[in-house]
């Protein structure tokens, strides 16, 4: 798969979530896909497959009136982009960890793609 195929499949996904929108999340993701939430050097959620991502998707719906990750570079590499993300969310509910609806939160990070037969079949979001 080309580079330009590559960063298009990414920049689908990144938009969709921008929108909310967890069909158009799905559309470039392959049925096997695994997904890793890292946070402080701790993966602290793994889902394996379509079916489990796109749960925690619709319940992650609910967590924010608004969330943006905007990409700030791009480093695509064979079967592999690395994307650093400016992330920008408002709580729409109390967070078990003190941020409250309304709070705004504010991260930096990075979201590390990798693809098979021309879909993403991993991802792992690091903060």
């Amino acid at each position: 798969m080309d580079v330009a195929k590559r960063k298009q499949l990414v920049q689908d996904y990144i938009e969709a979530y921008n929108r909310f929108d967890v069909d158009g999340m799905l559309r470039p993701l392959h049925e096997e896909v695994v997904f890793r939430n890292v946070s402080n050097g701790e993966v602290t959620l793994t889902l394996s497959g379509k079916e489990a991502f796109c749960q925690q998707a619709q319940q992650a719906l609910h967590y924010f009136s608004q969330r943006e990750q905007r990409v700030t570079e791009w480093q695509l590499a064979d079967n592999r982009a690395e994307v650093l993300l400016d992330y920008s969310a408002a709580a729409a509910i109390d967070f078990p960890n003190g941020l409250k609806a309304g709070d705004t939160l504010q991260l930096q990070g990075k979201s590390v793609f990798q693809f098979a037969n021309g879909l993403i079949v991993s991802i792992d979001d690091i903060s």
